[in-house]
């Protein structure tokens, strides 16, 4: 597979072909995340973020051709936050109702918390950029060596030092320093690749 994603009008196009499994993966693999932890934000049992998570998908897929992609700063995840929202609003709603015959009224005031999305729009773009981390974690990984992982993985985010680093896995710390800086890169291009194909 290869590790940059196409473009996502392109990606979006070319999931209507059932046997296109490379676009399919790339999709999930950077969306799926992103909706599911919008839903179960919101507090939905995990069986109800997933399904719904599959619905905004579906959804997603069945619109991609009318998806208009005008190059604007993060265009496709505004549309896409926009399709769970209304999800959202839809099984709130439906909630709200069932409970408001019961004298229930906590659904509604879940509802009215989703009407004004300034911190929510900031939560959704923080989140993407761990899930765009995550995805570009798991393919770079797929394709060093361990130990260059491991080296990358102890000083960048467990925070350890070169020479701690080298001690534990058998390596010298210029060697520590260079397995770093290699998926250091590979990372930032990958990522710098997604924002820039999402027009940011």
């Amino acid at each position: 597979m290869n590790l940059s994603p196409t473009t996502h009008v392109s990606l979006l196009l070319r999931l209507s072909d059932p046997n296109d499994r490379e676009a399919w993966g790339c999709f999930v693999g950077l969306y799926a995340p992103l909706v599911y932890w919008f839903f179960r934000r919101r507090s939905l049992q995990d069986a109800d973020a997933a399904d719904l998570t599959q619905e905004v998908l579906r959804v997603v897929i069945q619109r991609a051709k009318s998806f208009s992609h005008h190059g604007g700063r993060g265009a496709f995840r505004a549309w896409l936050f926009s399709i769970a929202r209304n999800h959202l609003r839809r099984v709130l709603a439906k909630s709200q109702h069932r409970r408001r015959l019961s004298g229930d009224y906590v659904a509604l005031e879940c509802l009215e918390e989703i009407a004004a999305p300034e911190e929510e729009v900031r939560l959704w773009e923080q989140e993407y950029e761990r899930s765009v981390f995550a995805w570009a974690s798991q393919q770079v990984r797929q394709r060093v060596n361990p130990s260059t992982w491991d080296a990358f993985w102890r000083t960048a985010v467990e925070g350890k030092s070169g020479e701690q680093t080298a001690a534990a896995l058998g390596l010298t710390p210029g060697a520590v320093y260079v397995a770093k800086s290699r998926v250091m890169a590979r990372l930032r291009a990958l990522v710098e690749e997604i924002e820039e194909r999402e027009g940011n």
